[in-house]
């Protein structure tokens, strides 16, 4: 095997690059990245940044797939206000936790050059500015929810809150570097959440769509960890290129993508999406393999960066090809 410098040598660094910070503080989020002035903020966009944008749109995302493949056929517009409403709850609850854990990792986002922008980190906001923020979009989404949805998907999601904002980010992202693989299971809930919107239950097919993205998760995370492992270890993270050095991690990444794609035939194998389907999740996965091949092949930040990127086009199109599936 052809390896890269041991790992105690910082292999030589690409472009600079944001990672996956949110949308809505580009300028501050720049300046950061660079070590230079951070500009002003809003203080309308300081709570939105809060609620980090991007990563939510992919959550909902996820939910509105798992919501209108629990319909056959096409959802009537009754169907499709109830899936409107379920997805503007499952959002708030996000946004919610997303602001929960800015708060929570203020003082670790400052040693960060991907976090230091965000408005907690540079003191712009209080805590208890940002515990009520946090606190009022998760009891509106919850009550939405409960009220016009359904109590199973209002717990669910509410469940989903206390596993990221809590068990994630509070006990076991310092604690182990297991965080990303245990904590992975509440970012998986998203379809689950969708599918339990429109059908009151939790059949296979949501359970399938949750088994996906918990497989998908850390060699996503672990992509943007090697690049960013400085940050990790300048902050006291334990995260796994830290702790285990960064051929074992690229090594996981690797074995993990392997393993996604047996998950992702799962959907074709048990009949709930056709040849469509089949067809993209073999050629996202051979991409996403690829990548990964490569990554443990020969590291760079660069490479580490790419495979990061095209994770998240990875589960965008291979959602966005069930949901295709479902109506052709």
């Amino acid at each position: 095997m052809k390896n890269s410098a041991p790992d105690n040598v910082r292999p030589a660094a690409g472009p600079p690059q944001g990672g996956a910070a949110p949308s809505g503080g580009s300028s501050a989020r720049a300046a950061a990245e660079r070590g230079g002035a951070l500009p002003p903020m809003p203080v309308w966009r300081q709570y939105y940044v809060l609620t980090k944008p991007r990563v939510v749109q992919l959550i909902v995302f996820c939910a509105l797939i798992g919501a209108v493949l629990a319909v056959p056929g096409v959802p009537s517009w009754a169907q499709a206000g109830r899936i409107v409403v379920a997805s503007l709850g499952v959002w708030l609850v996000a946004a919610a936790a997303a602001a929960f854990n800015c708060l929570i990792e203020k003082t670790i986002d400052v040693n960060m050059k991907r976090t230091a922008w965000r408005p907690t980190a540079r003191g712009q906001l209080s805590d208890w500015q940002a515990l009520l923020f946090s606190a009022g979009l998760c009891i509106l989404g919850s009550v939405i929810l409960l009220v016009w949805i359904n109590p199973l998907t209002m717990w669910l999601t509410f469940a989903t809150f206390v596993g990221y904002a809590i068990v994630y980010t509070v006990i076991l992202k310092p604690l182990t570097p297991q965080n990303i693989v245990i904590g992975g299971a509440s970012g998986a809930m998203p379809p689950v959440l969708g599918w339990a919107a429109m059908t009151d239950h939790v059949g296979p097919e949501a359970l399938m769509l949750f088994l996906i993205i918990f497989i998908w998760t850390p060699p996503h995370f672990w992509a943007l960890a090697l690049y960013r492992v400085e940050d990790y270890r300048k902050s006291g993270l334990p995260m796994l290129p830290v702790t285990h050095g960064n051929a074992f991690t690229r090594l996981q990444v690797l074995l993990y993508t392997l393993i996604l794609l047996a998950a992702c035939l799962l959907p074709y194998l048990y009949g709930m999406s056709g040849h469509l389907y089949l067809a993209a999740a073999v050629l996202l996965n051979a991409g996403f393999i690829a990548y990964a091949f490569r990554l443990w092949r020969q590291y760079s930040d660069a490479l580490a960066r790419k495979t990061f990127r095209f994770s998240i086009i990875h589960l965008s199109l291979l959602f966005a090809a069930l949901l295709v599936d479902h109506y052709v």
